[in-house]
């Protein structure tokens, strides 16, 4: 089974409706049992990061995702799902979140439309099997108004341009996160999420 982590967020039953398109096992949860259980962890999100993080901990669940992430579990993050994973955000003032990665969500550039909305193309900066089959410069849905920086160069899996040159993708292990939406971004969004599945799970026997 998949977990997908509901923890009061808009846009989960979108990643369902993907997840089970795509034939896969899902489940939208906050049982911490159940998801500790899953072979895979699924963080999808809309909204602010700093709110995103107060609702993960009111639910106990904060703790569980830096587990899920430090034991290697295979892990995809979505938009706010990104954004959490870093050490601080800009939005709603300076907001400490999940502390995982090291770096910063920063505001996208004054002077440019916000949020940042539509199709907008998507550069692979690193070889990762959840590309396979993928375009380079494929367009991708994207909706959000800041973006992650991190601190490690290593981390950049893709990036998008819009108004500044920014990570759109982070990969390290058998974790993956996007800032874009791959459940509204039509068959290659699908694809996203099917080569992850398949990737982390065809290698990941623990579980």
């Amino acid at each position: 089974m998949i977990a997908i982590i509901d923890y009061g967020a808009g846009n989960i039953r979108n990643v369902l409706r993907a997840l089970t398109y795509l034939g896969h096992e899902a489940s939208i949860t906050a049982d911490r049992a159940q998801i500790q259980r899953a072979r895979a962890v699924v963080l999808p999100g809309v909204g602010a990061a700093g709110d995103t993080v107060r609702a993960l901990r009111d639910r106990g669940l904060d703790d569980l995702v830096r587990r899920t992430i430090e034991e290697d579990r295979p892990f995809l993050g979505v938009c706010i799902g990104l954004q959490v994973l870093f050490d601080t955000t800009e939005e709603g003032g300076f907001q400490p979140c999940l502390g995982i990665l090291p770096g910063a969500v920063k505001r996208l550039p004054a002077g440019l439309k916000v949020p940042h909305m539509g199709w907008n193309q998507v550069q692979q900066r690193a070889e990762s099997p959840v590309f396979l089959n993928l375009p380079d410069g494929a367009n991708f849905y994207f909706v959000h108004s800041y973006y992650v920086e991190p601190a490690q160069r290593e981390l950049v899996a893709a990036e998008t341009s819009y108004g500044v040159d920014f990570c759109c993708a982070v990969a390290r292990g058998n974790l993956f996160a996007t800032q874009f939406h791959p459940e509204k971004s039509g068959p290659l969004g699908l694809r996203v999420y099917d080569n992850f599945l398949k990737a982390t799970l065809g290698r990941h026997t623990r579980h």
